[in-house]
């Protein structure tokens, strides 16, 4: 049964989105992002707004409501769409159930890109396998993934959980990965351990010193950014705004 919810829900927001575009922002946006998607041109701050005022008026969503409207904004060709459903699912993530995973990887697999997994993966899996722990063994599963995106995904799922983290399964996936060539399981990898090592330092400066010869150079000098950088330096500034931007 289509979801009422949904259909206004992303009605709304195409119109929305549409009233906002720019062709300059556009087509910057989509250079940025290797001309791999196309782009309305709506910023960030606004698309914050318009899912603000897209929600406006109507009732609560279930679970499959939320799916569902998710799984539209998928089909809509500009990139904003995307980052809505995204942004969609993470606020609602708590109504969630185990059996939604399926369908959030089937999102994660579709027009993938890290703009979009990474959200998915801190802001939904991670959410999801928190609130139902008899997920974590999927997690196992997704992390010898051929599939980069979900590998990435199994990597960075516990980016939120800081002092929750089961560290054993962080640093196994990050050993099971390590010899990866892709550049974005190693950037990863480096921006797991750099989170986590904003709670637990002492434990990813072992754990990197340890795995010296198994680690890539780019694993290990993202991993160790906020041990080693200097307070105000350019780096560190650079890596803030970046972790706020949500980018790798």
């Amino acid at each position: 049964m289509t979801s009422a919810f949904a259909g206004e829900l992303v009605r709304r927001l195409e119109v929305l989105v549409r009233e906002r575009a720019c062709a300059s922002r556009a087509a910057g946006n989509a250079k940025y992002m290797r001309n791999l998607f196309p782009f309305a041109g709506v910023s960030s701050p606004e698309l914050t707004l318009v899912l603000r005022e897209g929600l406006a008026g109507l009732p609560k969503p279930s679970e499959a409501d939320v799916l569902e409207a998710a799984e539209q904004l998928w089909t809509l060709p500009e990139r904003e769409f995307q980052y809505l459903g995204a942004s969609l699912l993470g606020r609602h993530a708590r109504l969630l159930g185990p059996g939604a995973l399926p369908r959030v990887r089937a999102l994660i697999e579709t027009k993938s890109w890290w703009d979009t997994v990474d959200t998915l993966a801190s802001r939904v899996v991670g959410t999801l396998v928190r609130a139902h722990p008899e997920l974590r063994e999927e997690m196992d599963r997704w992390a010898g993934d051929r599939n980069t995106w979900i590998a990435r995904t199994a990597v960075l799922h516990q980016l939120r959980y800081r002092g929750s983290t089961d560290e054993a399964r962080l640093f196994g996936y990050c050993l099971q990965r390590a010899a990866e060539p892709e550049f974005f399981i190693r950037k990863a990898i480096g921006w797991a351990l750099r989170e986590y090592s904003k709670t637990t330092p002492e434990a990813v400066r072992v754990f990197i010193a340890q795995h010296d010869a198994e680690l890539s150079p780019l694993s290990k000098r993202e991993g160790m950014l906020w041990l080693t950088g200097r307070p105000g330096s350019k780096r560190r500034a650079e890596v803030e705004a970046a972790a706020r931007a949500g980018q790798p």
